[in-house]
């Protein structure tokens, strides 16, 4: 990977100790670089717009600016940086928050160092998303819980929605997904599955290279980041009904 730029990475947390291990782990890769270093949601704002990270890993509790709202203003932002939110938990209210906020992923605090390292290269990416079926456990959880797209801090994964027995009221369709073709639409329904791009082709018999183009439409006509914002858009918006599977 000599001939590519490594991967640009800004550090957010309040904990000194915290930033230093992640700091220790990303540098002894070659493709990986740590720009900068921030230790609340205001200062992580501001060096985002400064120094141009890919990723940024971002903690929710700080002060001064927490990181949810941290991530809402980068993603509003002409900042292409993707946003690994890290959670205590894998079914965290602020994880959901944090994805509807913007962010690309999230990951537990206690990660692994292969897996915080396998992370960033694959969000900066933006080919799949982190632990996909992870993400697709956490979103049915709190879509469930908050009957679509409601403010998780609002009922947590025990709540339950609107509709009958704890079905959440299906909101209503929304008119950009009539922009998409049928494919696209077995595509993003594909997506908010947790499938990859390579599961993807090989469901409905096409190149990863054919479904790397679908997805990059389906973003662009839906006005969204990336893939994992495909995933919550489609929760949200009805076009994946949630299961009532134990999790």
């Amino acid at each position: 990977m000599a001939d590519k730029e490594p991967i640009r990475v800004l550090l957010v947390d309040d904990q000194p100790l915290l930033r230093m291990g992640f700091r220790l782990i990303l540098e002894g890769e070659d493709d990986l670089c740590i720009v900068g270093e921030a230790s609340d949601g205001a200062e992580a704002v501001r060096q985002a717009g400064e120094l141009v990270p890919d990723v940024v890993l971002m903690d929710v509790r700080m002060p001064v600016l927490d990181g949810i709202e941290a991530t809402r203003a980068i993603a509003a932002s002409a900042s292409r940086a993707k946003i690994i939110i890290l959670t205590t938990f894998d079914l965290d209210e602020y994880a959901f928050a944090g994805l509807q906020a913007g962010a690309s992923a999230f990951l537990l605090k206690d990660v692994a160092p292969a897996d915080l390292i396998s992370a960033v290269r694959v969000v900066a990416s933006g080919d799949a998303v982190v632990a996909p079926r992870v993400t697709q456990r956490l979103l049915e959880t709190y879509v469930r819980g908050a009957g679509g797209g409601a403010d998780p801090a609002g009922g947590g994964p025990s709540g339950v929605g609107g509709g009958p027995a704890g079905n959440p009221a299906r909101p209503a369709r929304d008119p950009l997904l009539e922009d998409l073709t049928p494919r696209e639409t077995e595509m993003l329904g594909a997506m908010a599955e947790g499938l990859s791009n390579a599961e993807i082709a090989h469901r409905y018999f096409l190149s990863e290279a054919t479904v790397k183009t679908h997805v990059r439409r389906i973003l662009t006509k839906l006005h969204l980041r990336d893939r994992v914002q495909a995933v919550v858009y489609a929760y949200e918006t009805g076009l994946v009904v949630p299961s009532n599977a134990d999790y």
